[in-house]
Parts: C-alpha cells; structure tokens; sequence
C-alpha cells in the first residue's frame, strides 16, 4: 500500500512538473509572439528571411539578435574589451557604442552607458513575469539586450548587452 502511495505521489509530481514546463513554454512563445508583433510595427532599413538570418549569423548570435535570446553572463570577450573603438550591430554593422560609454558593470555583460545618436530603439519587454527595456537596433531591429536606470553618471542608464550580439572595430 505504502509502494503504491510513493507511485502515485511521484506520477502526480511529474504531471506538475511537465504542466509547469508547458505553462512556461506557453507564456514564453506568447511573450516572443507579442515582441514579434511589436516589431512588425516598426520597419526596419535592413530586412533579412529567417534563412538568410541563419546562414549570416553564427548560431548565437541568431539565438539573440533573432530571437531574442541572453547569452550566460561571463562568456563574451567584449565584456573584458578596453581599447578604444566602437562597438557595432553583429547583424547589420550600425554603430551602437563609442568605447569611451563603456564601464565594468560586474553583470558579465558589455555594459554602457549611453549609445551613438540614433543608433538603438526601446520597447517594453513584459517577458519571464517581469518589466524591462528590451534594446534593439534601430537598422536591422535586432535584439542587443536590455536598459536599467543603475549606471552611471553622466545618463543613470546601464546598456546591459549580449555581447554576441555585438561586433567591436578597433580604433585606428
């Protein structure tokens, strides 16, 4: 009797647990569905098929800028970069960030505190039950990261971006 209980038990938590991972997966595709549409309004200057997307970008980047995706904290290299130059869109090469904007941030992500005139776009990003500042670039639409009100002075504002969403040209 006690065996069938622990069988039950364990069936009833694994039903929760697949309903709790459909339920996640749910309100992420509904959340990538509404980012979609958001950009559907906006119109971009370089536009690209998803396969052309795909055969251009490395299969991170395309996680990111394309679908929105995070690389884990401490991957990037451009976290660590410190030379002059400027940080540029690894879709479509617009310039996003002068080099003097940058600061170490201790997230693990290339952090900044203001990007090149006209260079990015905002929107609300209501994704993972919370409320934040989706970045995007402004040619190509594609996803950078996100913009919080802790940085630095001169602006307050922490550019926090995937850095493989980013190229870097050094100065010359």
């Amino acid at each position: 009797m006690q065996e069938t209980n622990n069988r039950r038990r364990l069936l009833l938590f694994g039903v929760q647990l697949v309903g709790a991972g459909v339920v996640a997966r749910a309100l992420r595709g509904s959340s990538a569905m509404a980012k979609d549409a958001k950009e559907a309004e906006e119109t971009f200057e370089v536009v690209k098929s998803d396969a052309e997307w795909r055969k251009e970008l490395s299969p991170a980047a395309y996680n990111v800028l394309r679908q929105h995706g995070t690389e884990r904290a401490g991957t990037s290299p451009l976290d660590h970069e410190k030379r002059q130059g400027t940080f540029l869109c690894d879709g479509c090469a617009l310039p996003l960030f002068a080099s003097e904007t940058k600061f170490d941030s201790g997230t693990g992500w290339p952090s900044f505190y203001a990007p090149l005139p006209e260079a990015v776009h905002t929107h609300e990003d209501r994704s993972l039950f919370m409320t934040r500042t989706e970045v995007h670039c402004r040619r190509c639409g594609g996803h950078l990261g996100h913009v919080f009100d802790d940085g630095p002075k001169p602006t307050g504002k922490r550019y926090c971006m995937n850095g493989v969403a980013l190229t870097f040209e050094p100065k010359a």
